[in-house]
């Protein structure tokens, strides 16, 4: 219960911001304009892909391009939304608040992880409208659409996560996205560092968020790549505990 508070007011805290307005209307308008764009692709090719055996459809050639766009948007903003969770909080001076309060490091952590959350799905559900739109004239994969969607709100949480870790070790919330868009950046190429030789292809491109994110988005709904998010998400969130509960020992 006190983590759902936590994530109820750091929800409204984020609708009370112009920044996350402002965020939902770039990202909106971005997305709306390629959307747009790849439709108009799908109709110019359409008539010469028509008498092709096993052609791709609607969905791989404009919600799949719409999912990927989205994710390379979302990298980029999601530090702005993350950098201020923990470390305003103490460039503020209001961190001994909650260390004072009734509440475990954990619940702190997840209470404003769920928050951030809440404010991606409903993000994500704006995207999502976009194909379904599609439904009234044209057939839809439901199921690469499906799986586009968790892919999509993994990746989010991924991001989230990252970026709950660098605001929870920085002192100032600017260091904290910079440092949250940093590393999830070189999470998101390092596969590349590995593409000259085999073992460290392989090796790399199982710690990258890109790969499992492009094997999602293909409708290959795989064990592996969902473990290696949710995996993934929990060891940021414990790091963030533990600097948390370094912080308050120190108090």
């Amino acid at each position: 219960m006190k983590i759902i508070t936590i994530a109820g007011r750091e929800l409204r805290s984020l609708f009370l911001s112009p920044l996350a307005w402002t965020i939902l209307g770039v990202v909106q308008l971005i997305l709306a304009y390629l959307f747009l764009s790849q439709i108009d692709y799908y109709l110019m090719i359409q008539p010469k892909i028509a008498g092709i055996e096993g052609a791709p459809g609607v969905t791989d050639l404009v919600i799949a391009p719409l999912f990927s766009n989205a994710a390379i948007i979302l990298l980029l903003i999601t530090p702005l939304l993350t950098m201020r969770l923990i470390s305003e909080e103490r460039r503020n001076q209001t961190l001994s608040l909650l260390f004072s309060a009734p509440l475990s490091m954990t619940e702190i952590i997840f209470g404003k992880y769920l928050g951030m959350m809440a404010f991606m799905l409903i993000m994500i559900s704006m995207i999502a409208l976009m194909p379904l739109s599609l439904m009234a004239g044209a057939t839809l994969d439901y199921g690469k659409l499906a799986a586009g969607i968790v892919a999509l709100i993994l990746l989010m949480g991924a991001f989230s996560a990252v970026g709950l870790y660098m605001s929870a070790i920085a002192s100032q919330p600017t260091v904290a996205a910079i440092g949250s868009f940093g590393l999830l950046l070189l999470l998101w190429i390092i596969d590349w560092a590995g593409s000259n030789s085999d073992k460290g292809s392989e090796l790399f491109a199982s710690l990258s968020l890109l790969r499992h994110f492009e094997n999602l988005l293909k409708g290959l709904i795989n064990s592996a790549d969902i473990a290696y998010y949710l995996l993934f998400i929990i060891l940021f969130l414990t790091l963030a505990v533990r600097r948390l509960d370094n912080d308050r020992l120190q108090k």
